[in-house]
């Protein structure tokens, strides 16, 4: 795993040439909507993209993480289907929904199963390295998911120059993100994260907190801002020194969410006294984005060696499926 995240830059920049290669049909179809099917390490990219081609998507995209599809999903609907390993059940159910439903279908997978059906199909798709547990293949799979977006014409916007932005920051940041990775750590040893980004962030925090699960073996959660503060802040009544909060901060955060974080702190440090606060770098949302993801990374990483756990195993998982397949 840690070449996995050392190569992050690397990854990114294969699956921008991987992208732009790809031999995509055009479309005659009008596109009324997008669902982008995925899950776990497969379905965060989707979580992320959503929120960072937002302001210049031509039409809604959902994204679903379950069995089945909602029920707008028509002829006129692009579904994108990931799923790194091409076997995830849960995605192979859901695209065979929306191939009865006629949806217009797209398929980014590394093989198995998902990449026989696109290829029968001629669907268009992707295939990306395989190789890797699927969270060690973010950088290589979520970049192609604005390559589906612009082939379609959802997103007119070419991301790539923020794409090389960003590479060119983290790799002449890594030594600092790398130590600063190390002294986070530190402060999370033996506590349970509770992780707060602005909403516009929330797939940045979702993939934070699922490499801690995935990757260091541990229990946390996240919410976001300002929705915490309806419902969540007033849960914070009992001093707990087991809890460590974490707050992904954008220097152009919404003003009004940089007050509510401030407010916010004042209430956290009432009940525990581990507060850290991790600022992004970067011009654009999808620069800030893979910079926190990345560092995030990198935590989930030194905790797991803290913890004395071996970072890629995931028996639980392979359970769950084994017993899944009983059925």
């Amino acid at each position: 795993m840690k070449t996995r995240i050392e190569d992050f830059t690397q990854h990114i920049t294969d699956a921008l040439a991987i992208g732009k290669n790809a031999n995509l049909s055009p479309n005659s179809k009008k596109i009324n909507n997008v669902l982008i099917c995925g899950l776990g390490g497969s379905g965060i990219g989707g979580t992320v993209v959503a929120q960072v081609v937002a302001p210049y998507a031509n039409c809604p995209i959902t994204i679903n993480k379950d069995y089945k599809i909602p029920a707008f999903v028509s002829e006129n609907t692009l579904v994108i289907a990931c799923s790194y390993s091409g076997n995830t059940e849960e995605s192979l159910e859901m695209l065979e929904q929306a191939q009865a439903k006629n949806a217009e279908i797209s398929c980014i997978t590394s093989g198995g199963k998902l990449q026989e059906i696109a290829q029968q199909n001629n669907y268009n798709h992707i295939i990306i390295p395989g190789g890797h547990p699927p969270r060690g293949a973010f950088g290589l799979a979520f970049p192609t998911l604005f390559t589906v977006l612009n082939h379609y014409g959802i997103v007119e916007k070419d991301f790539t120059s923020e794409f090389n932005n960003a590479i060119a920051t983290i790799n002449q940041e890594e030594n600092n993100i790398i130590t600063e990775a190390k002294n986070i750590t530190e402060k999370l040893v033996g506590k349970t994260p509770v992780i707060y980004a602005d909403a516009n962030y929330e797939g940045v925090a979702v993939r934070f907190r699922q490499q801690i699960n995935e990757n260091s073996k541990m229990l946390c959660w996240h919410h976001v801002i300002p929705e915490m503060n309806h419902n969540e802040l007033v849960g914070w009544r009992t001093k707990n020194e087991n809890l460590a909060v974490v707050i992904f901060r954008n220097d152009d955060d919404y003003y009004r969410i940089q007050k509510r974080m401030e407010v916010n702190k004042t209430v956290f440090e009432k009940y525990t006294s581990t507060i850290v606060e991790i600022y992004s770098k970067g011009n654009s949302q999808l620069e800030k984005s893979l910079y926190l993801i990345h560092l995030g990374d990198w935590i989930s990483f030194f905790l797991s060696e803290k913890n004395g756990v071996d970072v890629v195993e995931v028996d639980v998982i392979t359970h769950l499926k084994n017993e899944l397949a009983k059925i």
